[in-house]
């Protein structure tokens, strides 16, 4: 292909791509969406009783009240926002995501709030009360039987529809305004700020994308608090791995049994020198953390609030047994109503060989005795 010769004709080239009909529906989706945000109160931050004389508060930040019911919600508006903008989510043309299930149901709503389609690429493990989340906002669901085909399915589909991949992993830590904006993070100190410990020790996030950690991490250091970020992740991901050796490069061969985070792959959104600390954390601690939340407040979660509950509690036991007061934060990341044939499933457990007994009885030392057990 040719260049035309601007140089030798000393020509202005010129040409207009505006499209009237384009930018007014881009207007609109862009006013629907942020409308949503509106009309969204901020989620709660729930205190997990502890016993008073040690001095140290545990908060969950509530995410499974979000409209579509999970944290991911905020990413899916971030991400939605991000590619209208950039001009790359059209009218009529499909939005692909690869997702074990949590995002692709608050992107389904999305999809469905702007009036164009919306395609999941999952794995087919995926809980069934997903897939019918994801269905009932209007979405379809095309399955892989391995959850490391998500990511080339995924573009394979957008090229093939002429419809944007949106791609969570890659464009997490991009599309949310990390300074603040009513970010998670902002939203977690202005609702600490009339608490006995409004700056926390340690909040506790999980790594699905990494995009909350980045988050998180870069509100603190912006905000120029003390503030320590610890991520929590599951068995079979790569995000410790690849964090503790710094190898960007290393995988794993099977999928997280802790549905919504934990990858077999270093994921670009992760940003592994933004945070502090972490934890590699067994997926039966990570079950016996949401049963022992249950019976605690009263609150079915999700696996991965378990992983997230099981490493603050952890450091609640470390500042117990050095004397420190002060606060710890994590996540309720979703409703375990999505996960009644898994995690709160005694036959699942069987099957997948899990005994969350040792790690129960190591929560129940802790929350009577104050201390760990070895």
């Amino acid at each position: 292909m040719s260049t035309p010769q601007q140089t030798r004709t000393g020509a202005t080239l010129d040409v207009d791509h505006s499209d009237a009909a384009y930018r007014a529906w881009l207007k609109e989706a862009v006013r629907k969406v942020q409308a949503d945000a509106n009309r969204s109160a901020d989620t709660h931050l729930l205190r997990f009783p502890l016993p008073e004389k040690w001095g140290i508060d545990l908060y969950l930040k509530d995410e499974s009240t979000h409209p579509t019911g999970s944290l991911k919600h905020r990413l899916a508006r971030s991400l939605f926002l991000y590619g209208l903008c950039n001009g790359w989510i059209r009218p009529d043309r499909p939005v692909i995501e690869a997702s074990s299930g949590s995002t692709a149901v608050s992107e389904a709503y999305f999809a469905k709030l702007i009036g164009v389609p919306f395609i999941a690429v999952m794995p087919r493990t995926t809980s069934a009360e997903k897939i019918r989340l994801i269905e009932f906002h209007g979405g379809r669901c095309h399955f892989v039987d391995d959850s490391r085909r998500m990511y080339e399915e995924s573009a394979r589909l957008a090229a093939e529809t002429g419809g944007h991949y949106m791609d969570q992993f890659t464009y997490a830590e991009r599309a949310t305004d990390w300074r603040g904006n009513n970010n998670i993070a902002e939203s977690i100190f202005r609702q600490l700020r009339l608490e006995r410990f409004p700056e926390p020790a340690w909040i506790v996030a999980t790594a699905g994308t990494g995009g909350t950690s980045a988050t998180l991490a870069r509100y603190v250091h912006y905000m120029q608090y003390d503030t320590r970020v610890c991520v929590a992740d599951p068995e079979n991901s790569c995000f410790f791995e690849g964090w503790t050796t710094g190898d960007p490069d290393v995988t794993c061969d099977c999928g997280s049994r802790i549905e919504g985070i934990g990858r077999p792959r270093m994921e670009p959104s992760f940003l592994p020198g933004a945070i502090d600390r972490m934890m590699k954390v067994p997926d039966a601690a990570s079950v016996a953390a949401v049963r022992a939340l249950e019976r605690v407040i009263g609150r079915k979660a999700g696996g991965s609030t378990g992983t997230g509950l099981w490493s603050a509690l952890k450091i609640v036991a470390e500042m117990v047994a050095e004397g420190r007061e002060g606060s710890v934060v994590t996540l309720l990341c979703d409703p375990g109503d999505r996960y009644l044939d898994k995690y709160y499933s005694d036959a699942w457990l069987a099957g997948q060989g899990m005994d969350i007994e040792p790690y129960t009885a190591a929560i129940e030392s802790l929350l009577h005795t104050g201390v760990w057990p070895d």
